[in-house]
């Protein structure tokens, strides 16, 4: 028997935070999917993306968002934007921290989420770095209880896996009555070529270093599938021709190992052969300009 409308639940966990606490590893940990790219670089995610749990009676939309910044350029103010929008229209909201970072640390959008009248869970991440034990943890919940006193605090380890389960359980028990918002089969609203994108993205930020991987956005320029081939063409833009001489590298060395790794990863996500093609293109100071920062799907 097919369940009526009254007895599925369906809603929205938005994953909100500073850069680099572990929003993407734990999106991908709740979705049981790697949906968002993950390195150990700030400003990783750029874009808010969905992944989708679906069972016979919910359905559980997470959403991971970039990191809580303030913007210098319109990129920025983009991904500032898709943080903020997290806010907005969150039946749970997820507010990830670590034990790293100063709990005042952007404390204008702290005081947004403490106007917040969701309900909001505090997940306090990478406890397993925690120095100290038990009294330097119950201490920094304590911290955390006076900056947002409506939150219910978790201590997690999204990459050790710890604590999750507890996590999951009391997000079932938020998620409202609802059909579901999306078909039951989909995992992601994000279409194919923006995990390739993505997943490019990612190799980039592990293999340069300093300022080049912020300066580069890929372009998926040909999509070809075909029953055991994928042929994909990608553009990688970039601001100056120094940073394209660099993305590029000695007798085109570097970019032939990047695209390398991305091609094995492409091929595992797909379950197919690629044939995959690079090529680098200078946009000068695209991040600041609109018409470019729509083109590449940003709000701009």
């Amino acid at each position: 028997m097919t369940e009526s409308p009254q007895q599925h639940k369906s809603g929205f966990v938005n994953i909100v935070g500073n850069p680099n606490v572990g929003k993407s590893t734990l999106m991908n940990r709740l979705v049981g999917e790697r949906i968002s790219i993950i390195t150990d670089k700030a400003q990783t995610t750029r874009h808010r993306i969905l992944g989708i749990v679906n069972t016979e009676d919910m359905q559980v939309v997470y959403s991971d968002t970039p990191g809580v910044l303030h913007p210098n350029y319109k990129l920025q103010e983009s991904m500032r934007e898709a943080s903020e929008s997290a806010l907005s229209d969150a039946d749970v909201l997820l507010y990830v921290t670590d034990v790293v970072e100063t709990p005042d640390k952007n404390a204008d959008f702290l005081a947004e989420v403490r106007k917040e009248t969701c309900p909001v869970l505090l997940l306090i991440n990478k406890v397993d770095l925690l120095e100290g034990g038990q009294p330097a943890l119950e201490a920094l919940v304590e911290e955390w209880a006076a900056l947002l006193p409506q939150a219910e605090i978790l201590p997690v380890s999204a990459l050790k896996n710890f604590n999750l389960e507890p996590l999951r359980k009391r997000i079932r028990e938020l998620i409202p009555l609802s059909p579901p918002y999306f078909d039951k089969d989909t995992l992601t609203d994000r279409p194919a070529r923006f995990f390739v994108t993505e997943i490019i993205r990612e190799k980039i930020l592990l293999y340069y270093q300093k300022e080049v991987p912020y300066a580069v956005e890929v372009v998926v320029e040909t999509f070809e599938e075909k029953e055991k081939l994928l042929r994909i063409k990608t553009l990688l833009i970039v601001e100056r021709e120094s940073q394209k001489g660099i993305l590029i590298g000695h007798e085109g060395l570097a970019l032939k190992k990047v695209g390398a790794m991305a091609r094995r990863d492409i091929e595992h996500f797909f379950h197919k052969k690629v044939f995959l093609e690079m090529y680098v293109k200078v946009e000068k100071d695209w991040r600041n300009r609109d018409s470019l920062l729509r083109r590449f799907g940003y709000e701009a």
